[in-house]
């Protein structure tokens, strides 16, 4: 292409813009060399002699390996020459479609040393596309009765060369009617306007034929053409004539929505589009257009929605012809509505009570009721009446108008309100009804007394329970309203008199709940009886009564208690003397208990904590006798102690205990020295657990000065009287005095006779069980032995009642008397 444009005059120009700038040696370095060349040269056109612009030896050109690169491969680099060829074909209106000016950046890359050269080559346009129109036959309808000077854009050509080469001007065939006129956009392109010169008679000619030329600016000049056929209209002489002026129909109001109405039809006497008719409303009848509809082609008129006789008895409108030149012809369309009986009756209450009270008289004024119905005729006249089955009737006042009086008593209790039904009928064919209901409340009267939920109340409560905590709750109902049926609760009578209530029980006014003043104690209270009002706030108050009864159930609070033996303040007895040649079976004593509680809770067992020797006495878990399991052996030792437990019932069980000192002998006499050496035994047991106490008492407080305590301690011992430290002597160790079957949580009790200080008086000590916090001993008051058995009240009565225990009771205090008073 490049070799051709060069036939054709066009010099091959080639321009260096900029020289070489950089160093070879420089490395880093890089440069821009411009070239300009026009588009469409032929492959293997020279652009330029790139390694004499570069200032490359041409025999380097293979060792420093020149070469080119960019975005397409359209040139490439002779090694012979040095020159930059053209590769591939070069279409600048394809590379750069919407520029003015267009180049292409290449790089050329050297090395040994390596070299980055930038450069720039600029194509020049070529003529080489005509103007062309997008369509070659341009068609335009121009009226006849167009003016003169009237103007018609045409459609540009496009030209895809830029500067001279693309489109300058336009050219239009010769013709007496037509000329143009070129204008120029902003963006620089150009089209062309016909103009009108001559008015155009369709009569005379129908249609023009011209030739439109867009030509550039090229050497040589290139050129497009478009034909433009005009075709002349005709124009509207002749608007259109409806068949009727006037249209008449009439329609059911009932007639559904979609029905056809009626058609309207026109004639026009133009042709082609000017006879076209289309119909549609006229503008002062915009209110119809809501309710019918006309088809523009057919002139058919239909109904949008239903009619109404009620709100529009008859409809008037105007409907229009319009031509396709524009003419218009008007039409009137009256259209009368035929009235059916399609409206249900109104029922209306007007002035009703709102409240009636329930013991009102029959006849008493409810409401007023108004009956309406817009339909005209006999399908407008209403009947009214009430349902039979409500105490209520109807009675015609007026024209349309209803009293609701009361036709029976009322009572609120059972129906609070009532919902009344008045039906309205017309007398259409077939005729309509509506039904409305009164919803009326009935206004409560205080005619009802309370009522308790239960005939009687029974409430049964633990003993001991927490002062102020409810026991009971009472509730009553009062089917009246407010405060009719608003209940108090009061207390107005007890069996607990002489007692004061207030100090045993209360009730709150409003709940109904009963509270307990106080702890009871069913070992002094087990039942009592309250009688509780409820009374409304009516006026007068209505008041109802029920009985609450109380029962105080027993818990086990009372631990046994000891009748016989009499006891001392250490749990001990006095010793029972048995004699020796007691057979098994034999009636030594008995423990006689009894327990306050009830029940279970007072359901005693007697049961041998400790004793002497297991296996000589046996002890009756109900009865508490103790007895002799056995005879007594020549092995077996003359005096006996048993720890008796007594425990109830209970959960948890309560106990109580007491010690017995029984001795085998057949006199007074012999039993002495057994009842002295306890006493001894006791002594030497009670020291020792003193002497105890205080060292122990003496290791805890004083640990850092133990030396100087034990320094005292020998001191002491040498010092002080060596009675005084009889406790500190070997023997005390020797003859443990603590019973053996002793146990954690058990105390030791010992107990011996005294030896009388004077003739004639004996008494006897009691040890107290040991305390932990208390280092001393305390002793019982004396008791003469004489007057013990000379009392017969400490006999318990079941061993009065029972001849055999009661008579060898008897003979052992009679020889014990008697040996006192030998003694």
């Amino acid at each position: 292409m490049g070799s051709s444009a060069g036939q054709r005059g066009w010099p091959l120009r080639r321009q260096v813009l900029f020289p070489f700038l950089a160093s070879l040696f420089c490395s880093a370095f890089s440069e821009q060399i411009r070239y300009s060349i026009p588009e469409e040269m032929a492959k293997g056109s020279v652009v330029g002699n790139l390694a004499k612009d570069l200032g490359l030896e041409v025999h380097d050109l293979s060792s420093r390996k020149l070469r080119v690169s960019g975005e397409r491969e359209f040139f490439s680099v002779s090694l012979e020459r040095g020159d930059l060829l053209v590769r591939d074909r070069i279409d600048r209106e394809q590379i750069c479609p919407q520029t003015r000016v267009c180049a292409l950046t290449l790089e050329t890359v050297v090395e040994n040393p390596l070299n980055v050269f930038h450069v720039n080559v600029e194509i020049e346009d070529v003529n080489d596309n005509p103007p062309q129109f997008r369509r070659n036959i341009i068609n335009l309808n121009i009226s006849e009765s167009t003016l003169p000077g009237a103007k018609f854009a045409l459609e540009p050509a496009h030209d895809p060369d830029t500067g001279l080469n693309s489109l300058q001007t336009y050219y239009l065939s010769t013709n007496p009617v037509f000329s143009f006129e070129v204008k120029k956009k902003k963006d620089g392109s150009k089209y062309a306007e016909l103009v009108l010169e001559k008015l155009l008679d369709r009569e005379k000619q129908s249609s023009y034929h011209l030739v439109l030329s867009a030509v550039d600016g090229g050497n040589p000049a290139r050129s497009g053409t478009a034909q433009i056929r005009i075709n002349v209209t005709d124009a509207n002489d002749n608007a259109p004539v409806f068949s009727q002026d006037i249209y008449r129909v009439s329609l059911l109001e009932n007639l559904p929505p979609g029905s056809s109405v009626l058609r309207v039809t026109a004639t026009d006497r133009d042709e082609g589009v000017n006879a076209e008719i289309t119909f549609s409303f006229d503008r002062s009848s915009q209110r119809e257009w809501q309710v019918f509809s006309l088809d523009p082609n057919s002139g058919e008129m239909t109904t949008l929605e239903s009619l109404d006789f009620e709100n529009t008895k008859d409809y008037s409108m105007m409907l229009e012809a319009r031509d396709g030149g524009g003419l218009v012809t008007q039409c009137t369309v009256e259209i009368e509505v035929l009235d059916v009986n399609d409206n249900f009756p109104e029922v209306i209450f007007t002035s009703i009570s709102a409240l009636i009270a329930e013991d009102c008289s029959p006849g008493t004024v409810v409401a007023l009721v108004k009956t309406t119905d817009p339909d005209s005729g006999v399908n407008g006249e209403v009947t009214c009446h009430v349902e039979e089955n409500a105490p209520f009737r109807l009675e015609s006042s007026s024209r349309n108008y209803y009293k609701l009086l009361t036709d029976g008593p009322l009572d609120r209790e059972q129906t609070p309100q009532y919902s009344i039904t008045v039906t309205a009928s017309d007398k259409g064919k077939p005729p309509l009804s509506t039904s409305k209901t009164l919803t009326l409340h009935i206004a409560d009267v205080n005619d009802n007394p309370p009522v308790f939920l239960q005939p009687s109340y029974v409430v049964y409560v633990p003993e001991n329970n927490p002062s102020g905590a409810p026991i009971a709750s009472v509730s009553a109902s009062d089917s009246d309203l407010e405060g009719n049926g608003r209940v108090s609760y009061s207390i107005v009578s007890s069996d607990l008199a002489p007692l004061p209530l207030s100090s045993y029980v209360s009730v709150n006014s409003h709940s109904g709940a009963v509270f307990a003043q106080r702890s009871f104690d069913y070992e002094q209270v087990r039942t009592f009886e309250l009688t509780l009002q409820a009374c409304d706030a009516g006026s007068p108050a209505l008041c109802a009564n029920v009985t609450l009864q109380v029962f105080i159930l027993d818990r086990n609070d009372n631990a046994p208690n000891i009748l016989y033996p009499a006891l001392g303040p250490d749990r001990s007895a006095l010793f029972d003397m048995v004699p020796r040649s007691a057979e098994p079976g034999y009636l030594v004593t008995k423990v006689v208990a009894v327990d306050a509680d009830s029940g279970h809770n007072a359901w005693l067992a007697y049961r041998v904590l400790q004793a002497t020797n297991p296996g000589l006495f046996s002890l009756g878990l109900r009865t508490g006798e103790i007895r002799t399991a056995r005879a007594l052996a020549e092995r077996d030792a003359a005096r006996h102690r048993l720890l008796v437990s007594v425990q109830d019932g209970g959960q948890p069980p309560l106990s109580a205990t007491v010690a017995l000192h029984l001795v085998f002998a057949d006199s007074l006499q012999e039993a002495m020295p057994e009842m002295r050496d306890e006493r001894s035994d006791t002594s030497n047991t009670q020291y020792e657990l003193q002497f105890y106490l205080v060292v122990a008492l003496a290791l805890i407080s004083i640990v850092f000065l133990i030396t100087i305590i034990l320094a005292i301690i020998l001191r002491f011992r040498r010092y002080s009287n060596p009675k005084t430290l009889d406790c500190f002597s070997p023997d005390l160790y020797s003859k443990p005095t603590i019973p053996p079957s002793y146990e954690d949580g058990t105390l030791p009790y010992s107990n011996q006779p005294r030896l009388p200080t004077e003739l004639g008086k004996y008494e006897f000590t009691f040890l107290k069980p040991n305390d932990q916090h208390s280092a001393g001993q305390k002793f019982l008051s004396y008791t003469p032995f004489d007057a013990l058995a000379s009392d017969s009240s400490e006999i318990p009565n079941d061993l009065q009642t029972n001849p055999v225990g009661y008579e060898e009771h008897t003979q052992q205090q009679q020889q014990q008397q008697q040996q006192i008073k030998s003694s």
